[in-house]
C-alpha cells in the first residue's frame, strides 16, 4: 500500500515528476524581501521540473496564497523555508523538508529532489502532534530549536509586558500617592485602582505566558496547557512555601521542560484506539500533572531555600561598607526582576524603613529603574542590533522605567539571558553603590524616578546620578555584548564597538569621499532643478517610479555614495523634504541588515518623514556595486523605496513584495539591463504589477 507521504508513481520518471504535487511556506523575520524571493524561486525551479507547486507567503503584510486543506491532502510534499516559527501541525502525515530561508533562493531544485526523501512529519509519536522543529538534510542554516522557542514565548509575552506594565505606570502616576507603609498606593475602589488591577493582570499573565509558547514551539499544541500551568506555577511561591515566585527564569524552564516532556511522551508507543485522544487528553494531563508535581517538591524548595537564606545573608550585612552593600543589593535587584533574589533584595530594604533606615531602600530605590532604563536605551544607542519589535518594546521599557517597573526589561532579558543579565546586574550594582555611598534614602518601599518626584526620596540629586549612571552602564554593556554575540554567530571576527550613539554619515572604502562630494553635488543640482515628467509614459508601481526617479548608469561606486545618488534621483520627483535625512534613514537600514538580495539586486529602503509621499527609484551600475549580498554577487539593478511613516505600512511592503517576485524572472531582468534609455526601462518596468 502506498503511504500518503509517498510520490505517486507513474508509468515513467517523466510521467512521476509531472504527477509530483509539492507545497511550500516561505517566511523571514522581517516578512518582505527574502520571503517572495524564495516563494518565486521555487515557483520556477518547480514548473521547470514540470511539478505542480502552491507556495504559501508569511509576510508582514499577513500570509497570502494560503495552503488549504485540501492541498495539503493530495499534497506529496512540503517544503518550509523559513527562518522564524511556522506552524507544522497541519502537515502531519507528509514528508516535510526544513530549512532556512536562503536556501529557498539559493538552491530551490536542491530542495525539490531532497523534499521526495524526507522524513514523515509526526511519524511515530503517538499523539499525532508536530514534531520539533528542525532542520531535515536541507542544508539551511536554520536557528537551533532552543533559540527559535525562545523567541516564540518572548514575542508572545511582549504584549503582555507592554499593556500591563503602561496601565500600571499610568495608574500609579494619575491616581497613586506615597505612603510610609504602602509606597506609592491608589485609594481602593476607585478609577485608577481598576486601572492598576487590569495591568497586574496583564503582568501576572506575563509569566504563563512566556512559559507556555516556548512549550508550544517545541511540543506544539499538546505542550501549551503543560506549559502555562507550569509557568504559573513557578510565579506563584505560595505553591512551594517562598514569599517569591521563581519569575521569568522559572518560566523559561517549565517552558523547555513541558516542551521536551511532551516530545518524549509522543514517543511512546501506544495502542491505535488510544492515539486520538493522546493529544486532547493523555499528554496535556500526564505533561502538567507530572510537570508541577516536579516543580513544587524538586525545583521550589530549592528556592524557598535560597530566598530564606539570602535574607538571613543580608541581616548580616548591614553593619559593613555603605558601598559594598549599595553594590550587592543592586545585583540582586538586577537578577531576575520579581524573581526570588530581586524579592529578597526588595523586601529586606523595605522592612528597614519601618525601622528608621531608609538608605538601605534607597540603594534598592535607585536599582530598580536601571533595567529597564538600560535596555530602552541600549535600542536608541544600536538599533540595527534590535528587531522593530523590540525598538518599540525599548520605548515603553524607558516609560516603565520612570515609574520604577523593572518588568519593562525582561522580553530583553528571556531573549538573550546571557547578555542582557550581566549587563543589567552591573548596572544595577553601580546604581546601588553610588546611592549607598551618597547616603540616598526612601522613605516609601518603591523604586524609581516617579518616587523622587513625589518627594519619597533623601538626596534627589545622588539619587538621579546613581540612575542614570548605571543606566549608562547597562545600555554600554548590552550593546557590546549582544554585537559581540551576533558577530560571533555570524562567523565574524569580533571587534570591540563603539560606546557613542550611531555615527553620522562617514566616508566608507578607497575614494567614498569623492564619491559622496560628488553625489552630494548631485543632491543639490537636483533640488534646483527637476525636470519634467514625460505626459504619456507608463504607470510603474502605482505612478511612484516614473522617468524622473531612473538613471541608466550610477556615477556612485560604493554602496554609501550609491545611497546618496539614489537620494538626489528621488529628489527630482519634489517630495523628498530633507535629502540628508533620508540618506542617514537608509543607512540606518543597512546597518540592520543588507538590503543587497542577491541575482545582481539592492533594494535599499526607508521609512522617514523625510518624503512627503511614496516615491521609488532605480538605477544600474555597470560595474556592480558591492552590497553585502548572500550570494556574494555585486549589485547592478537598484532600486530605491521610500514612503512617509504615516504609510509605511502595507504600502511599503507591497512594493517590495511586488519587486522581489518579479526580480526573480531572468528574462525580466536580462530586458533590464540591457534597456538602453529610460523610456526603454519604464517600458519593461511596467511589466511589475
Amino acid at each position: 500500500m502506498t503511504s500518503p507521504a509517498d510520490p505517486h508513481t507513474g508509468g515513467g520518471a517523466v510521467e512521476q515528476r509531472k504527477k509530483l504535487k509539492l507545497l511550500a511556506v516561505t517566511a523571514c523575520p522581517t516578512g518582505i524581501a527574502h520571503t517572495y524571493m524564495a516563494a518565486e524561486k521555487l515557483q520556477q525551479a518547480a514548473d521547470a521540473a514540470g511539478i505542480d507547486m502552491k507556495v504559501e507567503t508569511q509576510g508582514s503584510i499577513g500570509a497570502e496564497n494560503v495552503l488549504t486543506d485540501n492541498d495539503v491532502k493530495a499534497a506529496d510534499g512540503i517544503i518550509i523555508a523559513a527562518d522564524k516559527d511556522v506552524d507544522r501541525a497541519r502537515f502531519v502525515g507528509k514528508r516535510v523538508l526544513s530549512v532556512g530561508v536562503s536556501e529557498g533562493i539559493s538552491h530551490p531544485e536542491r530542495l525539490i529532489e531532497q523534499v521526495q526523501s524526507a522524513p514523515v512529519h509526526g511519524a511515530g509519536g503517538g499523539g499525532g502532534g508536530a514534531a520539533p522543529l528542525s532542520s531535515s538534510g536541507g542544508g539551511g542554516k536554520e536557528r537551533s530549536l532552543a533559540y527559535k522557542a525562545l523567541m516564540n514565548g518572548v514575542s508572545y509575552m511582549i504584549p503582555f509586558v507592554v499593556v500591563g506594565g503602561l496601565l500600571i505606570a499610568i495608574s500609579l502616576s494619575l491616581g497613586g500617592h506615597t505612603d510610609p507603609k504602602g509606597g506609592l498606593v491608589i485609594p481602593p475602589d476607585s478609577f485608577w485602582m481598576h486601572v492598576n488591577q487590569i495591568g497586574v493582570i496583564g503582568f501576572t499573565l506575563m509569566v504563563p505566558i512566556l512559559s507556555g509558547y516556548i512549550a508550544y514551539a517545541i511540543g506544539d499544541r499538546p505542550a501549551l496547557v503543560p506549559g502555562m500551568i507550569g509557568g504559573w506555577i513557578a510565579n506563584t511561591g505560595d505553591l512551594y512555601d517562598s514569599k517569591a515566585g521563581a519569575g521569568f527564569i522559572g518560566a523559561i524552564v517549565t517552558g523547555f521542560l513541558a516542551g521536551y516532556l511532551v516530545l518524549w511522551i509522543k514517543k511512546v508507543k501506544v495502542p491505535k484506539f488510544v492515539q486520538p485522544i493522546m493529544p486532547i487528553i493523555v499528554i496535556p494531563i500526564v505533561s502538567t500533572t507530572a510537570l508541577g508535581l516536579f516543580f513544587i517538591y524538586v525545583i521550589g524548595k530549592p528556592i524557598s531555600w535560597v530566598f530564606e537564606h539570602l535574607t538571613s545573608w543580608l541581616s548580616g550585612m548591614t553593619g559593613t561598607s555603605a558601598i559594598l552593600l549599595g553594590a550587592i543589593l543592586g545585583l540582586m535587584i538586577a537578577f531576575d526582576m520579581g524573581g526570588p533574589v530581586n524579592k529578597t533584595a526588595f523586601l529586606f530594604g523595605a522592612g528597614l524603613i519601618a525601622t528608621g533606615n531608609q538608605t538601605v531602600m534607597g540603594m534598592c530605590a535607585a536599582a530598580i529603574p536601571v533595567m529597564p532604563l538600560g535596555q530602552g536605551l541600549a535600542t536608541l544607542i544600536r538599533k540595527r542590533l534590535y528587531t522593530e519589535q523590540e525598538r518599540e518594546t525599548g520605548l515603553a521599557a524607558l516609560f516603565m522605567g520612570c515609574f520604577g517597573i523593572s518588568e519593562g526589561a525582561i522580553p530583553f532579558a528571556a531573549a538573550r539571558p546571557a547578555q542582557v543579565i550581566p549587563a543589567n546586574m552591573l548596572g544595577g550594582a553601580v546604581a546601588g553603590a553610588i546611592a549607598g555611598m551618597a547616603g540616598v534614602e526612601d522613605a516609601v518601599p518603591h523604586g524609581g524616578p516617579i518616587v523622587a518626584v513625589l518627594g519619597a526620596v533623601g538626596g534627589v540629586p545622588m539619587f538621579f546620578v546613581a540612575v542614570a549612571i548605571g543606566s549608562v552602564v547597562t545600555a554600554l554593556t548590552t550593546v557590546v555584548l549582544v554585537d559581540m554575540s551576533e558577530r560571533k554567530r555570524r562567523g565574524e571576527a569580533v571587534l570591540s564597538v563603539p560606546a557613542g550613539p550611531e555615527p553620522a554619515l562617514a566616508s566608507v572604502g578607497v575614494g567614498a569621499g569623492a564619491a559622496g562630494s560628488a553625489a552630494q553635488g548631485a543632491v543639490a543640482a537636483a533640488q534646483v532643478t527637476a525636470p519634467a515628467a514625460v505626459a504619456d509614459e507608463p504607470e510603474v508601481l502605482s505612478g511612484y517610479l516614473t522617468e524622473q526617479t531612473v538613471k541608466v548608469r550610477l556615477d556612485a561606486g560604493e554602496k554609501e555614495a550609491a545611497i546618496r545618488e539614489m537620494a538626489g534621483l528621488l529628489a527630482r520627483t519634489g517630495k523628498v523634504a530633507d535629502v540628508e535625512e533620508l540618506v542617514r534613514t537608509a543607512l540606518r537600514r543597512e546597518e540592520q541588515g543588507t538590503t543587497g538580495l542577491g541575482e545582481e539586486i539592492a533594494i535599499p529602503h526607508a521609512k522617514t518623514d523625510a518624503v512627503t509621499a511614496p516615491v521609488v527609484g532605480f538605477a544600474r551600475s555597470a560595474e556592480g556595486i558591492e552590497w553585502g549580498a548572500l550570494d556574494g554577487t555585486k549589485a547592478k539593478l537598484i532600486f530605491m523605496i521610500s514612503v512617509p511613516e504615516a504609510a509605511a505600512g502595507d504600502e511599503h511592503l507591497r512594493i517590495l513584495a511586488l519587486l522581489s517576485r518579479k526580480l526573480m524572472d531572468t528574462e525580466f531582468r536580462a530586458r533590464l539591463a540591457s534597456a538602453p534609455d529610460e523610456a526603454a526601462i519604464m517600458a519593461v518596468l511596467a511589466e511589475v504589477k
